[in-house]
């Protein structure tokens, strides 16, 4: 077996290479954990509407935030006035309402296959909400039961 040639060790480098272990072969609880959970995957025609109300409610927003920047360029350049807090103020507060539609896009949206849904989906929020608080919750039960 031909050596390596000797190299500087990094600084965050162990001093001793651990001798790996060989690779087992999943149990089967692991496999049926994995199983398990390619079950709960989100269906592609959730998914889609997702990315279609994220683009909305997140994608107006963002670009009103970013066009602000030219518009009170625009305004500056006219000789008007703009204090700086103002144009921080406004853009701030739309790339925040950016942010805030991309989570709202996803709780919008039916998580039902076969049910589109409203157009704003402020009751499909609601109830999407609900049980990923319940969600947490029980999550949150189970962790300290656990431990």
């Amino acid at each position: 077996m031909p050596s390596e040639p000797k190299r500087d060790r990094l600084p965050f480098e162990p001093n001793q290479k651990k001798k790996k272990t060989p690779k087992q072969p999943p149990s089967p609880v692991i496999a049926a954990k994995k199983e398990e959970a390619s079950l709960k995957a989100i269906p592609e025609e959730v998914s889609k509407r997702m990315i279609k109300r994220m683009a909305l409610f997140s994608g107006i927003p963002t670009a009103l935030g970013m066009s602000s920047f030219f518009v009170f360029y625009l305004v500056v350049s006219h000789g008007i006035k703009v204090p700086n807090y103002a144009v921080f103020a406004v853009s701030l507060g739309l790339f925040g309402l950016g942010v805030l539609g991309l989570s709202y896009g996803i709780f919008s949206t039916s998580w039902d296959e076969n049910r589109p849904g409203s157009w704003f989906g402020w009751e499909e929020c609601k109830i999407n909400f609900g049980r990923t608080l319940e969600a947490w919750r029980s999550g949150k039960k189970e962790a300290k039961g656990n431990s």
